[in-house]
């Protein structure tokens, strides 16, 4: 894994250190000495080539320096512009010389990521838990998500079955209140018919004599008679009994019972007195 980002960075900085030395010794070559000219080549491509150097064995080490980065950075840049230099003046070919003349600043970018993956590399046992984990959470979301379709799916069908059964029970309520309608419509037209009301008043038994009762119509449902309830006013309490019945009440379990749980009792037990009297003699007994 680490040789796919550090062999193009190797290639990039080969190719461009090559071009750069080239460059130098052909375009100064003509102003000065070959040899001089080598040496500014070299010169530019060997602190280039310095800087890297230290840069990654920083890099090894867990460390990291601007200054040595901005000193490779700065090589990188003369060499570009040394390349673009010769483009500009070349006689021939300047466009190809042109085109080429970002591969330093291209060597020095590929050695950039090639910094950021180590940076950022993990061991293959973390790779693995990684993926593990991942495969785990892509998993309980699978599983939630058929979890909630099912639910839905099972709602739905519920509430379809419900409003159908609602359906079908609002249908026979209602043919059963239509033909209700009917035969209530069809009595009552024959009670209220003349001739229809005296045929049936004829056949009713007579509660007076010479008074012919009146048919009435029939009422849909059980029902029971309501006998009249007599209400008969029950005796008073006289003062003494009132104040034996309440302490006797007050003393029926231990410790003794407070006024309301008394009264409670008191009226449960069906004793009637009024609360003025009641709470008198509360108050003389206890």
């Amino acid at each position: 894994m680490k040789a796919r980002t550090v062999l193009p960075a190797i290639a990039m900085t080969a190719v461009s250190m090559v071009l750069t030395l080239a460059v130098v010794v052909m375009w100064l070559g003509t102003a000065m000495p070959w040899l001089i000219a080598l040496v500014v080549g070299v010169g530019i491509d060997g602190g280039w080539l310095a800087t890297l150097a230290y840069e990654r064995r920083l890099a090894a080490q867990g460390d990291h320096s601007r200054a040595v980065t901005a000193v490779g950075w700065s090589f990188g840049l003369l060499a570009t512009a040394v390349l673009i230099a010769h483009a500009l003046t070349a006689e021939h070919s300047a466009g190809a010389w042109l085109a080429v003349a970002w591969l330093p600043l291209a060597a020095k970018a590929l050695w950039l990521v090639h910094g950021l993956w180590e940076r950022t590399a993990l061991t293959p046992l973390a790779l693995d838990a990684i993926a593990g984990i991942q495969q785990e959470a892509r998993d309980e979301a699978a599983v939630a998500r058929a979890r909630l379709r099912a639910e839905a799916a099972t709602e739905e069908t519920r509430l379809t079955a419900v409003t159908e059964a609602g359906a079908r029970v609002a249908r026979v309520q209602a043919t059963t209140a239509d033909t209700l309608a009917k035969a209530w419509s069809t009595l009552e037209s024959a009670r209220e018919g003349e001739d229809t009301g005296r045929a049936l008043t004829s056949v009713t038994s007579r509660v007076t004599p010479d008074v012919t009762p009146r048919w009435e119509l029939p009422v849909w449902g059980p029902t029971d008679p309501v006998t009249a309830l007599s209400l008969e006013a029950a005796p008073a309490l006289s003062d003494d009994a009132l104040d034996a019945l309440v302490d006797q009440i007050r003393h029926s379990e231990s410790p003794a019972l407070s006024y309301r749980e008394m009264a409670t009792r008191f009226r449960t037990a069906g004793h009637s007195a009024s609360e003025v009297r009641l709470r008198a003699a509360w108050k003389r007994v206890a």
